[in-house]
């Protein structure tokens, strides 16, 4: 990655990001900001304590609209008001198993949500780039070992899963329908299965593990031969980033791409677990299957030649680098480092590579 390319063509410009108050929202924000855009998010208030945003006092760094987006009005008058260039959603209802328990509000959020943000982005004069995150969990699992690439079918079982392949479909008749007249390129962006530093959610690998360590139990780690393209979070970061900058200079290659590893960041939940013991040997883990009626995909993978080939993306970090970045970013937080320092290391550190 070159850093000084990447200001060149970040500098100044008008950014809306939804999502930004979240994990992977509060890192894109961080690092727009260090690349010179003039960012506004748009989300809702923190929903975990501690959370990332909070600790990097993002706030005062970044123009924010606390704004959920189902409600559309609201949400359009934010955007006009920013009257962005370039538009990074990242707003969703993001957790598999909060899908099965509350489906009204994974489908209100992710459909409606993305249908309410396409509509007010309809006939803004300055808009350029609409990249549009979904999910590697968008395609109908057939568990194929070679991966799935863009052309494959979407699908989804779950509620989560089954909401962002509606979302794919609503985004790409937008985009034909109404976006590709005005000269606008919309994308949509397939990753998962993100760790990385300052992530807190409910029903996540790593950060279940870095919880567990306050507590005296066991930790149950469900489905641990599950296999799932394991990525830092800076890697399908740096791929919207070269997306963003591709459709500005050439709106005839928008449509879906996938971000992931390459073959070796491919592992179990097993293999997560048992490389964390490495930088935290303190956990204590309990294996157990998925319980029948919480289902999850067994292997997933995704293929990434297409952004290969046209954006020249290359991931990074394998999978030691992955992880390792990963549990020193929480080993020093939890010796009361700064958070804002120690993403400032991932980054200058993931920019050498």
């Amino acid at each position: 990655m070159d850093i000084e390319n990447l200001r060149q063509f970040w500098q100044g410009k008008r950014v809306l990001l939804t999502g930004h108050t979240g994990f992977k929202g509060s890192w894109m924000a961080l690092y727009l900001k260090r690349l010179g855009a003039n960012v506004t998010g748009v989300g809702l208030p923190p929903r975990t304590s501690p959370s990332l945003f909070q600790l990097l006092d993002m706030e005062s760094k970044v123009r924010t609209f606390y704004c959920d987006i189902r409600h559309e009005g609201k949400l359009t008058k934010i955007v006009r008001k920013c009257d962005p260039e370039i538009v990074i959603h990242q707003a969703a209802q993001a957790l598999v198993l909060d899908s099965y328990e509350d489906p009204v509000c994974t489908h209100s959020t992710n459909i409606m949500g993305s249908v309410h943000l396409l509509e007010s982005l309809r006939d803004l004069d300055n808009l350029k780039v609409v990249i549009m995150v979904t999910t590697d969990k968008v395609y109908q699992n057939v568990g194929a070992p070679s991966g799935y690439s863009e052309n494959d079918t979407i699908g989804g079982h779950d509620p989560y899963s089954a909401s962002k392949a509606a979302s794919e479909i609503i985004i790409s008749s937008y985009r034909k329908s109404f976006f590709e007249q005005q000269g606008v390129a919309i994308a949509t962006a397939r990753a998962g299965n993100v760790i990385g530093g300052g992530d807190w959610s409910r029903a996540r690998l790593v950060p279940d593990i870095i919880r567990n360590l306050s507590t005296s139990q066991k930790l149950q780690i469900r489905n641990p031969e599950a296999v799932r393209p394991w990525q830092h979070v800076l890697e399908p970061i740096n791929g919207y980033l070269m997306l963003a900058e591709k459709l500005w200079r050439q709106p005839e290659y928008a449509g879906p791409y996938n971000f992931g590893p390459d073959d070796d960041v491919i592992k179990s939940v097993r293999d997560v677990v048992e490389a964390t013991k490495l930088y935290i040997p303190d956990i204590d883990v309990e294996y157990e299957r998925e319980k029948a009626n919480i289902r999850e995909t067994d292997y997933l993978r995704l293929q990434i030649s297409k952004a290969q080939d046209i954006l020249g993306f290359r991931p990074k970090w394998p999978f030691d680098r992955a992880i390792r970045h990963t549990l020193m970013w929480y080993v020093g937080y939890l010796a009361n480092e700064d958070a804002s320092l120690l993403c400032l290391n991932d980054f200058k550190a993931f920019e050498l590579e």
